[in-house]
């Protein structure tokens, strides 16, 4: 390559899922050594394909992708795969890197401590017994251990505490070689990011800025209001040119050629109107109904388990949530929160008191309530039939537009999803299902962060009982709280 200090290079890079899916258009841009480079865009606009793209797990349609072959490229992933869950942290360390037992447990030590992550007898734990803050944690780790000359990180805030998004934004920011990382985080991006790379789901090109992340949504927003100004000054000039033209055309004569010049100027205003990016979409407002027969006594918490010190302890509670009360329940990753909203929701928690007839919406952060065979369309219609509705094409496709799934995703299986776009399946559920009980693990981890502001006034005006896990103060504040279970008092 010409210039020494580029590491990736993308020319006219173009590819497609299929012959009528495009998620890259002749897009070109370039990194360069040691620079930190935020990947924005909208849910299934293609951040992540684009990772793959540039580690060669997927090769484009057209165009070349340079990448310096002296350079170390690691990835973390926004989830552990199902078929890693088996496997202790040693073997996961093996897997996804190219060192032997001795050499990973040499680095072990190092990378843990760099995610923030204590692990007693890693040999032995097992990846699936992780909560998800850790494992979030651990998918940074096996990038880490490969002392990668280019990080590429995906989404790695997604289930950490408020501590562990300090710990890693501390990492980064003295972190001495280049990144790349999909966020939808501003604050975190905002910390240590140098310019941005924003992935344009309509035009399908990525724009480079520089800056931080706050400097390019500002110069964003400025070009698009300069952009929409000139565009409205050139419609006002085309209309008038159109009113003139057919006033002229009329009288004959040499007043045909007055209506041809002015032809000419609205064909000249048409061709000076500039192509406006169009804003990331906005899920719609929506509401989620409550079960009508929604039993009085909703839940009843008399115990509940944590881990502490890598045991389990079992503590006394007296909880009883009723219709209109909304509980959020906080600790510490791996304190156990993500386990014990899982034996709620089936009903197997030792200490729960929950009435069989209560109909109960539970969102997992990792989408596995989700079945990943079936289309959006089927999961859809399998919401309406356990809320005991019948099928209505109208209504489906209705709450599946609210949520931008569009007649094309509507038709896709779950697992070629985008993890922003099961997140939204699993809202559109909700509202389908018409739940007594919501029980949410973490509802903003992939979510585009426009979408925060009217997930939370959804759950705000739920009329129904609610369970809250979120490591997002923000998101939280807009919701109403009507008790608080501290799993560590």
């Amino acid at each position: 390559m010409a210039n020494q200090e580029t590491i990736i290079k993308f020319e006219k890079v173009s590819f497609n899922f299929s012959h009528d899916k495009s998620i890259l258009n002749e897009v070109s841009f370039s990194v360069r050594k040691g620079m930190k480079v935020a990947l924005m865009g909208q849910n299934g606009a293609g951040k992540s394909t684009l990772f793959k793209l540039l580690t060669r797990v997927l090769e484009p349609d057209s165009g070349e992708i340079f990448v310096d072959k002296k350079m170390t490229v690691a990835t973390a992933y926004q989830v552990i795969l199902p078929s890693d869950m088996s496997l202790n942290v040693v073997e996961y360390f093996r897997k996804h890197s190219n060192f032997d037992t001795f050499e990973v447990k040499r680095r072990m030590a190092a990378v843990l401590d760099a995610v923030n992550l204590n692990l007693h007898q890693p040999e032995t734990k097992l990846v699936s017994s992780f909560s998800g803050g850790q494992q979030a944690r651990l998918l940074l780790a096996a990038a880490l251990i490969q002392n990668p000359d280019l990080l590429l990180l995906d989404e790695p805030t997604n289930n950490l505490d408020a501590a562990g998004i300090a710990h890693l934004t501390s990492f980064l920011m003295t972190y001495p070689k280049s990144v790349v990382v999909i966020s939808h985080d501003s604050e975190f991006l905002n910390a240590f990011t140098q310019g941005v790379l924003y992935l344009d789901s309509f035009t399908q090109k990525v724009e480079q800025y520089s800056g931080n992340y706050l400097d390019v949504v500002a110069e964003i927003a400025a070009r698009i209001d300069k952009e929409n100004r000139l565009n409205a000054q050139k419609a006002r000039g085309i209309q008038e040119n159109k009113d003139k033209a057919n006033f002229f055309a009329h009288k004959g004569g040499k007043m045909r050629n007055v209506a041809k010049k002015m032809r000419e100027k609205i064909e000249l205003f048409e061709s000076e109107k500039v192509d406006v990016r169009r804003e990331d979409k906005t899920i719609r407002p929506f509401v989620i109904p409550v079960q009508t027969d929604i039993p009085n006594d909703t839940l009843k918490i008399t115990s509940f388990t944590i881990m502490k010190h890598h045991q389990q302890v079992t503590k006394p509670a007296n909880v009883i949530l009723m219709k209109r009360r909304h509980l959020q329940i906080v600790g510490p990753n791996g304190i156990g929160k993500s386990t014990l909203i899982e034996s709620m929701a089936k009903g197997t928690q030792p200490g729960l008191i929950i009435p069989k007839s209560l109909r109960v919406g539970y969102y997992r952060q990792d989408f596995s309530t989700l079945n990943f065979d079936q289309t959006v369309y089927q999961s859809l219609t399998a919401a309406m039939s356990e809320a005991g509705e019948s099928m209505s094409e109208e209504k489906l496709r209705s709450v599946a537009s609210g949520f931008l799934l569009t007649a094309e995703v509507v038709k896709s299986k779950i697992a070629n999803l985008s993890e922003g776009q099961k997140g939204l399946v699993a809202f559109a559920r909700l509202v389908l299902l018409k739940p007594g009980l919501l029980i949410l693990d973490e509802p903003t981890n992939h979510i585009n962060f426009r979408h925060l502001p009217v997930i939370a006034a959804a759950l705000d005006a739920y009329e129904g009982a609610m369970i809250l896990v979120s490591h997002v103060p923000e998101f939280v504040a807009q919701i109403r709280v009507d008790d608080v279970l501290d799993l560590e008092k």
